[in-house]
């Protein structure tokens, strides 16, 4: 009797663990998760807020769940914005712990107020420690809302399509290094619903509230005054927008990938204006940013990729020169050349 008893508690543990990993943000961030090929050893970068406490539960589960074999590891980029920012790496190791998971904690010495700066090298420092240590995948934490915030940025910066478009699920960084966002589908209004159901530790960030700093101001001043004297579902619209955008902007990239390789010179650093001529201003624009980013990492700048696009249009073509960086971009005899 007894041993039946213990059965039938066994079994009811097992299937209420079911349901608890079975939640809808369960399904659809195991789904994404399915998606990826050579996943590998995994490198999730979080902080102490919502959206990194929901991953880190999802990620935990899934391991459970699949049996996942492979290395798990946490990292945080501490950047000292924060008085209490002891505390909450803290208050992050021992949940993390608790997980039985290990975490790297990164410190950055010399404080950086700039956003973009912040970011730059927040990546940088996460794919030297993915690299370094072997890892074929970075997760992070970005959202729905996180994509909607950053078309507003880029937006307002004067940015080009694929600027607009740039917070994507699945990015390839290096051949053996990928980056993927598996909640970039997930609003964060499910988020909050997800963390409150698991009483999920939540860290509360103060500089989410500093109004000095733009998303702040798009989060809690510019998007809610949309919704309310707009459109109410205006997140929904915008999110269409911009995956609608992004299938554009993959299909002229591409084009643009095929009009570089044929007309690339075969030895030297060069482009042939006749080949590039013939296509359409977008497809000539994209080509030549490529070709400057593929030799010298370097974005080519508006006003210099237009100069050239508009000598390039001309009949005969005489030699002339544009200053860019340290270089002499030379348009002579039907070519683009680099000295």
């Amino acid at each position: 009797m007894n041993s039946k008893l213990n059965y039938l508690k066994i079994l009811y543990k097992t299937i209420r663990k079911v349901k608890i990993m079975n939640t809808y943000l369960h399904q659809k961030f195991n789904k994404q998760i399915r998606k990826i090929h050579h996943l590998g050893n995994i490198l999730v970068a979080i902080s102490g807020g919502q959206d990194s406490l929901c991953l880190i539960k999802l990620v935990q589960d899934f391991k459970k769940k699949e049996n996942f074999s492979g290395i798990i590891e946490y990292i945080y980029i501490d950047h000292q914005w924060r008085k209490d920012s002891r505390k909450q790496i803290q208050h992050l190791v021992n949940y993390v712990h608790k997980q039985s998971a290990r975490i790297t904690i990164y410190e950055i010495k010399k404080i950086i107020y700039s956003e973009l700066e912040a970011r730059q090298l927040r990546y940088q420092i996460i794919i030297k420690h993915a690299l370094s240590n072997s890892y074929l995948t970075i997760l992070t934490a970005h959202t729905e809302t996180d994509k909607i915030e950053t078309f507003f940025q880029q937006l307002i910066r004067g940015t080009s399509l694929d600027g607009a478009t740039s917070l994507r699920y699945y990015r390839q960084l290096k051949p053996n290094l990928q980056l993927v966002r598996p909640l970039i589908y997930i609003h964060r209004k499910d988020i909050h619903w997800f963390c409150r159901k698991f009483c999920l530790p939540i860290w509360s960030d103060n500089t989410n509230y500093q109004y000095n700093i733009t998303r702040n101001r798009l989060r809690h001043e510019l998007l809610p005054y949309l919704k309310q004297y707009f459109m109410l579902n205006i997140e929904n619209n915008i999110s269409k927008f911009i995956n609608i955008s992004d299938q554009d902007n993959e299909y002229m990239k591409q084009n643009a990938i095929k009009l570089y390789l044929i007309s690339r010179h075969k030895t030297n650093i060069a482009l042939n204006c006749l080949l590039i001529r013939k296509q359409h201003y977008a497809v000539q624009a994209r080509t030549l940013e490529i070709f400057f980013y593929h030799h010298f990492s370097k974005p080519l700048n508006y006003s210099t990729l237009t100069q050239i696009t508009n000598l390039i249009q001309e009949e005969q073509i005489h030699h002339q020169r544009l200053k860019w960086h340290h270089l002499i971009i030379n348009i002579y005899n039907d070519w683009v050349y680099i000295n």
